[in-house]
């Protein structure tokens, strides 16, 4: 189905989205990207699927963008001039939805909607976009043998895949600025101790416990609550004011109440598991 990734959901709905170019490290190229999208924005939006365990095949997770490409190989269009009024204005339009728009910004940005749990799994190397698609996941896991690395001055770019905004929020400002100023490649402890992981696993140890903490998320658990959940923090996290968490606290607990809430307290009153109909597709909408 996919030429670089590999895609299986199982019984429980775990999707286990694998970044599958092991001959090249699993570096990111533009028929990736477009793969990635197609995950995000079709196959995990699937209400068959609860969560997504993203990992990388053989040795690596993701080796950066591949750099052997011709041309501009971030597939941009080096004859435009754009003007940030320009951009702003028409982003999502020819020629700049192509020609000027990071195509890691837009697969970070369709992880990011998604109203399920995404876990990384890094299982090695991740450097580039290879660590920076991961921050628009929920939860990062790592192998003791997982190297990251912020790796954009070497080359002379700058950090991309919205990974400004998600970066901080992770692990504070001074901690982000220091990884991207040095350039440095992290072991998975000094990730570890800088926030950026959720925990460190032996090699054989890592994907069963991404599934573990995937399960736990899901079972028994209403698909619309934790759908909604996901937006809130998200999004009231970066609100200027508790009003406006408020407001959407307010929304959500509405609507949920009247929905998977009323099976969540029959549940509870009968002592036995609660049997939620919500769909994750059918959120309702509170901003």
């Amino acid at each position: 189905m996919y030429e670089t990734l590999t895609w299986h959901v199982d019984d429980d709905g775990i999707a286990t989205l694998t970044l599958h170019r092991p001959d090249a490290l699993n570096a990111f190229d533009l028929t990736m990207a477009r793969e990635l999208l197609q995950v995000f924005t079709t196959d995990a939006r699937d209400d068959a699927v609860r969560a997504v365990v993203v990992t990388g095949s053989g040795r690596a997770f993701c080796a950066g963008m591949d750099l052997s490409a011709e041309g501009n190989v971030f597939g941009l269009d080096e004859s435009l001039s754009p003007t940030p009024e320009d951009f702003r204005a028409a982003y999502d339009e020819a020629p700049y939805a192509d020609g000027v728009r990071d195509t890691g910004g837009k697969i970070t940005l369709a992880i990011h909607a998604l109203p399920k749990p995404v876990i990384a799994a890094i299982n090695g190397p991740a450097v580039g976009i290879g660590a920076t698609m991961t921050l628009a996941m929920d939860l990062r896991l790592a192998s003791t043998k997982a190297r990251i690395g912020f790796v954009f001055g070497r080359l002379g770019i700058v950090p991309e895949a919205c990974s400004t905004w998600f970066l901080p929020r992770i692990v504070g400002i001074q901690q982000a600025l220091e990884w991207v100023y040095s350039a440095d490649i992290l072991t998975a402890e000094q990730a570890l101790a800088g926030r950026l992981l959720r925990s460190v696993h032996e090699p054989d140890e890592l994907l069963p416990a991404a599934y573990e903490l995937a399960r736990s998320f899901v079972q028994d658990r209403s698909p619309v609550a934790l759908g909604l959940a996901k937006q809130m923090l998200y999004r009231n996290s970066a609100a200027a004011d508790p009003l406006e968490a408020h407001l959407t606290d307010s929304l959500a607990m509405f609507w949920t109440s009247i929905g998977d809430g009323k099976e969540g307290v029959a549940a509870f009153l009968e002592k036995r598991t609660p049997g939620f109909t919500g769909k994750a597709s059918k959120l309702p909408r509170i901003v």
